[in-house]
């Protein structure tokens, strides 16, 4: 597939609307009308939802790649990029929003999901839709319609349809992965999972989490644990072990830029952390996914 064919969803500048923090498009109008950009991609601060309801391509998550056929749907946790490779056959649609247009205060996020947002997203990175799909089709095309009209309570209808919309996301799971029992140990789960993922650079201490989410950090290791299969410190580590990979495979910066950048003392530091985190070397990591993206 030729880079000409990338239509990149992400751009450094994309911003969804200040006043709603939501963002309703169709895939066809983003092609029809958006100029694709083919150069370094960029991490975002908000979730992002893509359905393809028709066409094929390739999907690039992070590390990750995935095949793009009908009724496939993507979700993508802020500080995730991502890029679409395809030709123009791509329909479906494409959602933008931040945590604050939830109204996580007003609207009970165990409603949608034991784990909340994150979890969610989580378990629907890359997912088949194969049942409602027409009823999610027309939740769809009224967020569409809501989206771009300004009646009045515009903005309650849109929440109200996207968290039906979200509803009908999760039923889309593996029955048993909704069976999760609602504990303070999976409330604490999700703090942790989103403090990480905005601190990370800073903190790099099971401690500091600890300290912040008032427990122990013996207490939230195990609780992490417990939940995920892997302590607090793991997390952390892998965490930033991915910030390190984005850099390394979506931008020219070098190993010094990038240690910098993530808070480690010298690059010496840094390359024995990539090393022991990832089981390669960061020179060889590079190597490799210049490779892939000259293919």
């Amino acid at each position: 597939m030729k880079k000409t064919d990338c239509l990149q969803l992400l751009y450094s500048s994309k911003k969804v609307t200040p006043s709603l923090s939501f963002e309703i498009k169709t895939l066809e109008s983003i092609i029809q009308y958006d100029e694709p950009v083919n150069s370094q991609i960029f991490s975002h601060d908000y979730f992002e939802i893509v359905w393809v309801t028709q066409g094929t391509g390739l999907y690039r998550v992070d590390m990750q790649q995935f095949c793009i056929s009908p009724n496939q749907l993507f979700c993508i946790r802020p500080g995730e990029v991502h890029l679409i490779e395809s030709g123009e056959d791509l329909e479906g649609y494409v959602i933008t929003f931040t945590r604050n247009f939830l109204g996580m205060n007003e609207m009970d996020p165990d409603l949608v999901h034991p784990g909340g947002l994150y979890q969610l997203f989580d378990h629907c990175k890359a997912i088949k839709v194969k049942n409602d799909t027409a009823d999610m089709a027309l939740i769809m095309e009224r967020l569409l319609k809501e989206f771009n009209n300004f009646d009045l309570f515009r903005l309650e209808l849109l929440k109200r349809y996207f968290k039906i919309f979200l509803i009908y996301l999760s039923r889309q799971l593996e029955e048993n992965s909704l069976l999760t029992t609602q504990t303070r140990s999976l409330g604490l789960v999700q703090k942790f999972m989103e403090l990480l993922n905005t601190n990370f650079k800073e903190m790099k201490m099971v401690a500091d989490y600890a300290r912040e989410l008032a427990v122990t950090p013996n207490y939230l290791n195990e609780s992490i644990k417990k939940a995920t299969g892997y302590p607090a410190s793991y997390h952390i580590r892998q965490r930033i072990a991915l910030e390190a990979k984005r850099q390394a495979a979506y931008s020219d910066v070098c190993m010094k830029e990038i240690a910098y950048h993530l808070g480690f003392s010298d690059s010496a530091h840094f390359s024995k952390f990539f090393k022991n985190t990832t089981g390669m070397n960061f020179t060889d990591f590079k190597k490799e996914k210049f490779a892939i993206s000259m293919a």
